[in-house]
């Protein structure tokens, strides 16, 4: 993963702790932000705890994955889910056709919830790479605030600026996204 973790926080490579206690530590808090981005998604069948447990996966998945501080862990989450939310988005557009699903009739409006939600997704990603190629370190905050469920107050913590300039930074992508994405 690129981005925030490499960008704004020392290579952990090989020292610090595995994720395992870090993620038991804030298991709950990371199932409290998958809840809320899976409310958000109307017609989602994504439960938060599967969610929680395919990130935990992806942090399996890497053996030599160490972390220095508790900040990393939190950068590397949030754009683990942020990526897995995106997955899960781009394989119900692809499926929407018909795919591995077992076929129901929907209405209209039912149909066009599900589609909306995957695109927003989608188009939330997308609007981030081009927040993140604007200014590297508001696209991290939106991560943080956003996928990791940080405040403002603990992603300046994470990042090492002043709470402050992470307000700056994320009126300034708040708005930098509004904009994108009405376009």
């Amino acid at each position: 993963m690129g981005g925030c973790r490499e960008a704004a926080l020392p290579d952990s490579e090989g020292a610090g702790d595995a994720p395992g206690p870090l993620f038991a530590a804030t298991y709950e808090r990371l199932k409290a932000v998958a809840r809320r981005h899976l409310a958000a998604q109307a017609g989602t069948t994504f439960e938060p705890t599967v969610l929680v447990h395919d990130l935990y996966l992806r942090f399996g998945s890497d053996p030599e994955l160490r972390f220095e501080h508790p900040a990393q862990f939190f950068s590397y989450a949030a754009q683990a889910m942020r990526h897995l939310l995106c997955d899960r988005a781009r394989a119900r557009r692809s499926l929407r056709a018909g795919g591995d699903w077992l076929r129901v009739t929907l209405t209209a409006s039912d149909e066009n919830l599900v589609l909306d939600s995957a695109a927003d997704a989608l188009a939330l990603d997308a609007a981030l790479t081009r927040l993140a190629a604007e200014d590297a370190r508001a696209a991290c905050v939106v991560e943080l605030v956003y996928f990791a469920g940080l405040t403002l107050e603990e992603a300046a913590g994470v990042l090492g600026f002043t709470r402050r300039t992470i307000d700056r930074d994320w009126r300034f992508a708040r708005a930098f996204l509004r904009t994108d994405l009405e376009s």
